[in-house]
């Protein structure tokens, strides 16, 4: 399947966004990709969520940065990276942004899988943890090395247009016309946009700082 089959449907600026290329070793040892490599799309991310949003696109954007700063120009391996979220599993949307790590660091909480064989080769539960002491939204930890990153986004930094208040108003209560919901969905949608292609680097938006976790 290319790209353009692969993203049919979905906004054309989701091709656009970064992709991450990660090296699986249990997809590997399984067969499941060729030498465990798997990249990973903003297109993912939505379907995992089931929707895009600022939300979505901030938690896809921070894992990418943070593991930038973690390996370099090297692949991220898989399942051996530590996910710590500052907030509660339960709370506002850190299940949403929690999600989305998973997806693409294989870090799982309690119900994640629990590996192969005695020595429990290739686990990934208990590599996500919530309400842990991290200042920003999530944490990242390199099992290897123990290299760690803290990962704050400010998404106020791409601001919602200004028609965005009056015509979300509407949307909410069900009062916006068809014409009113169509521009509602591309104005929300243009913000999605520019935070992965214009700002998806962008320093001020996503704050990566080393971390030294307790």
């Amino acid at each position: 399947m290319n790209v353009e089959t692969r993203e049919q449907g979905f906004p054309a600026f989701f091709a656009d966004a970064p992709t991450l290329t990660v090296r699986d070793p249990l997809a590997l040892f399984l067969g499941a990709a060729s030498q465990g490599l798997i990249e990973y799309r903003y297109s993912d991310a939505v379907r995992l969520a089931g929707h895009s949003c600022p939300t979505v696109a901030g938690a896809y954007l921070m894992v990418l940065n943070g593991l930038r700063a973690l390996h370099g120009s090297d692949l991220p391996v898989r399942g051996e990276i530590e996910v710590s979220m500052a907030g509660a599993a339960d709370s506002g949307v850190t299940g949403v942004i929690a999600s989305v790590a998973q997806l693409l660091t294989g870090a799982a909480a309690e119900t994640g899988f629990q590996g192969i064989g005695m020595g429990r080769r290739f686990a990934r539960q208990g590599l996500l943890k919530f309400t842990e002491p991290v200042d920003g939204e999530l944490g990242l930890r390199r099992r290897d090395t123990g290299a760690a990153v803290q990962v704050r986004l400010d998404a106020s930094v791409v601001p919602w247009d200004a028609e965005m208040r009056p015509l979300m108003l509407r949307a909410v209560v069900g009062s916006a016309s068809p014409e009113e919901l169509e521009r509602f969905g591309l104005l929300w949608q243009e913000r999605v946009r520019r935070m992965l292609v214009e700002h998806a680097t962008d320093p001020r938006m996503i704050q990566v700082t080393a971390w030294q976790p307790a």
